[in-house]
């Protein structure tokens, strides 16, 4: 199969999941490649390159190990995998991710041969792969990087946490948007934002969208209801309520809205800057915009995904680029990255390929 076969087949194989995947065309797979190599063709053929000629060589055999809570993620990985043309090796979470089984059926037999799952880690998968692609924790990552050998390429994506920028929104906009970004997935993703900063001005405005907001997620919540929590989950959020409900009973710094009495999701506002610990299931926090945001939000700024912007401009891009997240985006839209979207900051087609040059 050449690439353009390739990406005909996997656009038809991926239609039912555009929801997760978002644009799945075969002119926009074929758009990423071209992007990233520099032509659509590159692997399939010498393409011009300085004053000779060369070609990309994708690894034979990728493997995959991703992590249930985002399946988006893993599903872009195993499509990129296959767009290259590589055996995909695929070490899924306990319980598995049914969308992978799916989109898995869905491909021709020439394609689903290239594709193999398993929830414990064989023996030997390690060790057939030329490149590994984690996804999950920060541990899971030093684990598999400490096992991986020197000759492999080595991808990994641990733990970031993301936030969005309410810069002038004088009638609250943008709290429909925010309400999504902070629902999908359950917060469990690392563009699930887990804090709004809110540009106080006037006085008292960040408050006020804190209240705004927290009637936005109970909207959302009504058309998208939150997944079951586990035992930890619902003790983790009811703990969190009970100390915040006693604070904002004698501190007007603080206040607390609580959607439901199944825990479906809460809204905290504190007026200082310190980026939370949430136990996320749609707990977020929304605090007053202060001076120098990336110093003033603790250990957190060194592990920051995307940002969110309201308006969405490059000039207040400019302004917080000192967060330097992977991604800026639309709040609203920060759960739909590209294909074409820097994960990790890296290009993820392009780290996979190793280069040929001809000189004639």
């Amino acid at each position: 199969m050449t690439s353009a076969q390739r990406a005909g087949t996997l656009a038809v194989a991926a239609g039912p999941f555009r929801a997760l995947l978002g644009a799945t065309g075969a002119d926009d797979l074929l758009a990423w490649l071209a992007l990233e190599l520099g032509h659509a063709g590159a692997i399939d053929e010498w393409v011009d390159y300085g004053k000779g000629r060369t070609k990309a060589f994708a690894p034979e055999t990728i493997l995959h190990v991703v992590s249930g809570n985002t399946p988006h993620a893993a599903l872009q990985s195993i499509v990129g995998g296959l767009l290259l043309g590589s055996r995909n090796l695929v070490k899924l979470p306990r319980g598995g991710i049914a969308e992978i089984g799916d989109f898995v059926t869905r491909l021709p037999e020439e394609l689903r041969a290239k594709v193999q799952t398993a929830e414990e880690l064989p023996p030997g998968w390690l060790a057939e792969a030329e490149a590994v692609v984690v996804y999950g924790s920060d541990e899971t990552v030093a684990r598999f990087r400490g096992l991986a050998s020197p000759s492999q390429i080595f991808i990994g994506y641990g733990h970031k946490a993301s936030l969005g920028v309410i810069w002038d929104d004088p009638h609250f906009v943008s709290c429909d948007g925010a309400a999504r970004d902070a629902s999908l997935f359950d917060q469990q993703g690392c563009l699930s934002p887990q804090v709004f900063y809110v540009r106080d001005t006037p006085s008292g405005f960040a408050r006020e969208y804190a209240e705004h907001l927290a009637s936005a997620m109970d909207r959302f919540n009504r058309t998208h209801p939150r997944g079951p929590l586990t035992t930890e989950e619902k003790a983790a959020i009811a703990n969190l309520r009970a100390a915040y409900r006693f604070r904002a009973a004698g501190d007007l710094r603080v206040a607390l809205w609580e959607g439901g009495a199944n825990l479906d999701w809460t809204v905290v506002y504190e007026e200082d800057a310190w980026f939370p610990a949430s136990p996320l299931n749609r707990v977020i926090f929304v605090k007053p915009l202060p001076e120098g945001l990336p110093s003033s939000i603790g250990p957190a700024s060194e592990y920051i995904g995307a940002v969110g912007l309201f308006p969405c401009t490059e000039e207040l891009a400019d302004r917080f680029a000192a967060l330097r997240p992977s991604r800026f985006c639309a709040i609203g839209r920060m759960q739909d990255p590209h294909w074409t979207w820097h994960n990790g900051g890296v290009p993820r087609l392009a780290s996979l390929v190793k280069w040929v040059d001809f000189e004639s």
